[in-house]
């Protein structure tokens, strides 16, 4: 069986973007650990589990950097691992999708993703996409947690639980910039 996991972004006051959508507060934290941790994890992985506006900022970006040689030679390996991989895109709303390796989830995404974790094969990984982390989370579909706690307040944005939820601390890491990244499983899924 596999599971799903999800890698997300955290301000210290539990956010995930600000209440504009907005980014920018993590740009000024992240080294080259980082995205060499990152480009472990996702080399481990199965298959990418996306909501469409994480999908759809990904397909506009990383496509092209994959094409740029003026980049490090890790940013262009990280960039092929993302087009390479496998996506699963949740959302009732889009109706083609040009990244390559792409296919949609429409209508069911409950059933759905219970059948894919059902298969065998690596887990499946989720970057950002903060609602349909939200109805995973809901409905009881998610095995673990990879939180980049970043060591930045915002004061007000998007939250990431909205849902009473027992997790068990599994491991954590710290970089020098700051960010901590906790892993957790779900007390009902433990790893």
């Amino acid at each position: 069986m596999r599971r799903i996991i999800v890698s997300m972004n955290v301000t210290l006051d539990g956010f995930i973007a600000g209440s504009d959508g907005g980014l920018d507060w993590q740009f000024q934290n992240w080294t080259s650990d980082m995205a060499e941790l990152m480009g472990d994890q996702l080399s481990k992985t199965g298959a990418l589990l996306l909501g469409k506006n994480t999908y759809s900022a990904m397909a506009n970006y990383w496509p092209a950097i994959g094409n740029c040689l003026s980049l490090p030679r890790d940013d262009i390996a990280f960039a092929a691992m993302m087009n390479s991989c496998p996506k699963i895109v949740c959302s009732n709303s889009l109706t083609t999708l040009n990244w390559n390796n792409s296919r949609l989830i429409k209508g069911n995404a409950r059933g759905e993703i219970f059948k894919l974790k059902q298969q065998p094969g690596k887990d499946i990984l989720i970057y950002g996409s903060g609602r349909l982390v939200a109805s995973l989370t809901r409905w009881g579909l998610i095995d673990e947690y990879r939180l980049w706690i970043y060591p930045v307040s915002i004061g007000w944005g998007i939250p990431l639980f909205a849902t009473k939820l027992k997790l068990k601390l599994m491991g954590l890491r710290q970089f020098s910039s700051g960010v901590v990244v906790l892993n957790y499983a779900t007390a009902s899924n433990p790893v």
